[in-house]
Parts: structure tokens; C-alpha cells; sequence
């Protein structure tokens, strides 16, 4: 797909990003040209003093488009992508354990999230913490990979730091932060205990803030799917299911006439014996 240059020449930097971003509003990938134009222009310093809001600004139309990975692709195509997002560009060629293949490129597996996001259409909160939750891996120890320890500790003050950049709402600090700690843990929940189960429902807030809990379940499905597997997302139909088993457990009425400490772990015990018969499984041995 070839574009007119014009946006480049009035906006020597603004037209860059506004470039990738039209990109992203078809299954057209820039051509080689104008990538070639656009890397000229960040190697010669066009994107010099650019303010991180203006770009961003132009990136999230792109972004909410129906094919975003075009225009993250051609941002690091380009050099752009290493300006404005360092912690995301990092990301490519990072490898990642996984089932099947048994590794991916973490930068090339977020494209694909990216864009099940965007069939899904997922609202912005999604499409942000999808582009984000991984950028604690980047600079994971060599000796260890495909594996990597603690990213959780590196990638928050970086998730918190690009939501600062760009001005973000809350709503997407709150649910990258939210998939940094827990989207692995969702994809290896198991039905064989229902303890640790209830536990995470908790740990979610999926009981008093399901809108939240919706989004998550999402971006993990998104996460799932874009390593090819199957049309649905085992993990969060149980996690649903076990939610609906709870629906009946009043934790008010439960909290009446005893200290909070005592009244917690009864909801907590009952919530587990609510899962456990649904799934017919062990409670926390």
C-alpha cells in the first residue's frame, strides 16, 4: 500500500506516526518506499523534541483500527517505535517460552494479540495493557531464557512510567498492571483445587468489580488465541463458571457478628466448598 509523502513534508514528524497509523485501518502493510522514507526521516533526528503526548496523540487511533499490528510493525520498521516506546520496541526478538510452538518472539506474539484485540474489539484499556504487560521481559537474564524471573517487579515501574508519558486514564494503568501480575497466573489455573481458585476470584476482584474482571478474562483469551490455539479460552469459561458458582454466597450477611478476620476466611472457606462441588474437585489439600 502506497501513501502520499504530503503528511511527511508539512509535518516533518507528526506525518510518521500518522503514516503507521493509516496503516493500521486495512490489511495493508506500508511499502517499502515509504518505510524507507519514514526511516530517513527518524535516522536524520525528525522525531527530535517530539512531545510523547503528540505522538501518542497519533498512535491511538492506530491502535483502536482493526489491523494495529501494521502500524507497530512499521514504527519499528522505521526506528519510530524505539523513540517513543523503548520498552515495547525492546521486545522484539525477546523469546518466550510457550506450548505450541515451544517458543515465540514476544514482539511479534504481541502484534498477534494486538490484532485479536482488535477482532475482538476490545476497548482501549485492552489494546493498552496488551501493548504493555509484557515489558518487564526485555532484559530478562540471557542464562535464563525462554524464561523470565521477576519481570513482575521490573515491568511495573515501566508500565507506570509510559502511563505518565502519555497522559493515559486510570482505567489503563489499573488493568495493565492488573494483566502484568495475573494473566500468566490465569492461563495455568487448574480445576483440581478449588481453593486456590477462590483465592484468585478474590485476588481478581471479581466478585464487587466485574467489569474489570470482564476485560481481563478478554485480554487473556486474546493472549491465548494468538498462539493459534483453539476458538475459545478454556481458562476463563472456568473461571466464569466457578464465578456463578459463588453467586448464591452473601459475604454481608456472612460478616455479621464476626471480626473481619474471622468473617473473611469464612467466605473464603465457603466460596471454596461452593467451587469444589461445582467442579467436583478437592478443596485446598
Amino acid at each position: 500500500m502506497k501513501h502520499s509523502d504530503e503528511l511527511i513534508q508539512t509535518h516533518p514528524s507528526l506525518g510518521i506516526f500518522r503514516l503507521a497509523a493509516l496503516s493500521a485501518c486495512s490489511d495493508g502493510a506500508l511499502d517499502e518506499e515509504t518505510l524507507e522514507n519514514m526511516f530517513e526521516q527518524v535516522e536524520s533526528g525528525a522525531l527530535a523534541g517530539l512531545s510523547p503526548l503528540d505522538a501518542w496523540g497519533e498512535m491511538r487511533p492506530g491502535l483502536m483500527a482493526q489491523k494495529p499490528s501494521n502500524m507497530l510493525s512499521a514504527l519499528y520498521a522505521c526506528g519510530a517505535l524505539q523513540e517513543v516506546l523503548p520498552e515495547v520496541s525492546a521486545l522484539f526478538g525477546v523469546p518466550q517460552i510457550a506450548d505450541d510452538p515451544p517458543q515465540v518472539d514476544i514482539g511479534l506474539h504481541l502484534l498477534r494479540v494486538l490484532d485479536q484485540a482488535a477482532s475482538h474489539n476490545a476497548p482501549l484499556s485492552v489494546r493498552f495493557s496488551a501493548l504493555v504487560m509484557n515489558v518487564g521481559k526485555s532484559d530478562s537474564p540471557p542464562e535464563h531464557l525462554p524464561i523470565h524471573y521477576r519481570h513482575v517487579e521490573r515491568g511495573r515501574p515501566r508500565i507506570e512510567s509510559i502511563c505518565r508519558r502519555f497522559a493515559l486514564p486510570e482505567d489503563c494503568l489499573d488493568l495493565a498492571l492488573l494483566a502484568l501480575q495475573e494473566c500468566e497466573r490465569v492461563h495455568r489455573v487448574s480445576e483440581v483445587r478449588a481453593g486456590p481458585i477462590a483465592d484468585m476470584l478474590e485476588r481478581l476482584d471479581a466478585f464487587d468489580n466485574r467489569k474489570r474482571f470482564d476485560l481481563l478474562m478478554m485480554l487473556c483469551a486474546c493472549d491465548f488465541l494468538a498462539y493459534g490455539k483453539q476458538a475459545n479460552y478454556p481458562k476463563s469459561a472456568l473461571l466464569y463458571d466457578t464465578l456463578h458458582a459463588c453467586s448464591g454466597i452473601d459475604g454481608k450477611r456472612m460478616a455479621q457478628g464476626f471480626p473481619q478476620a474471622e468473617a473473611r476466611d469464612a467466605l473464603r472457606q465457603a466460596r471454596a466448598a461452593a467451587i469444589a462441588k461445582a467442579l467436583r474437585s478437592e478443596r485446598w489439600s
